[in-house]
């Protein structure tokens, strides 16, 4: 039976997932200030693989690429081959988030869902990728990177558990303080989710498992389809905004949100 929760919970992460704006927090605020109330983890996860399907479409070629050459070299790590040294460098830039995720997923991280933390992330990580955006160069490209400069992104990234800072927006606020050009950087964001939601991925099929979490799992279908079809419409319409913009829509709609979510904690609004 079509879930009338399922479909805005698939817009609103197909929407923001690869925006860097904060997927998990704007999933949050929908359960906060809505009648439907938390999806579950489950359902958090799920509507993250039909992001990663999505991605892994859009970017097949690269993706098929990068296959091919590590078992055409028989996974020798030989920085002559681009595709070869991108397949390395996401591989290492995820690693640290495997390790920190695995811990903070250990200890628990239901403290930091609340709309007061996310109205203050939203704002600071967003002027962080204005100023990092406005004052440093365009000029790298993917082939130029390095493998400081991957892991320096891939340490970044590891401050999205937070909710409200956008595994997008701060790997994307790294590359432009590194110098990397706006597409660019969008992609090599954009690739690096397929990783990260992997490992999301199974241990969220490990946690299913554990719990037998039926009801969830049927409901999960639906989520994946639809966030799949709206995944792929924001990173297309993103790679397009970026051959000629910058990033300070998002970064005018993070402060906008965010001092609106500020304003209602604190009490100067209701909800």
């Amino acid at each position: 039976m079509f879930s009338l929760h399922i479909f805005w919970l698939s817009v609103i992460q197909g929407l923001t997932e690869f925006l860097p704006v904060s997927s998990s927090g704007h999933l949050i605020l929908f359960a906060k200030y809505t009648n439907f109330g938390d999806q579950g983890q489950a359902i958090d996860i799920a509507l993250h693989i039909g992001s990663l399907i999505a991605v892994v479409y859009y970017f097949w070629k690269t993706i098929k690429g990068m296959i091919v050459d590590l078992f055409r070299h028989k996974f020798a790590f030989d920085t002559k081959f681009e595709n070869i040294r991108l397949a390395y460098y996401l591989v290492f830039t995820t690693l640290p988030a495997v390790v920190i995720g695995g811990i903070l997923s250990y200890i628990g991280m239901d403290w930091v869902r609340t709309s007061k933390l996310i109205g203050w992330t939203l704002i600071i990580y967003s002027l962080l990728l204005w100023y990092a955006d406005t004052k440093f160069s365009t000029k790298k490209n993917l082939s130029d990177m390095k493998l400081k400069e991957a892991l320096a992104i891939g340490f970044a990234q590891c401050l999205a558990f937070m909710p409200g800072t956008s595994r997008s927006g701060v790997t994307i606020t790294m590359g432009r303080f590194l110098g990397f050009n706006r597409s660019e950087i969008a992609k090599f964001s954009m690739l690096l989710s397929i990783p990260s939601i992997l490992s999301a991925g199974i241990l969220m099929t490990y946690q299913v498992y554990k719990g037998n979490v039926i009801t969830e799992l049927s409901l999960a279908y639906q989520a994946i389809g639809m966030s799949f079809i709206f995944s792929f419409l924001a990173i297309f319409l993103m790679m397009k905004w970026l051959r000629f913009a910058t990033f300070l829509p998002f970064v005018i709609y993070r402060i906008v949100l965010g001092g609106l979510l500020l304003a209602n904690a604190y009490g100067f609004i209701n909800n």
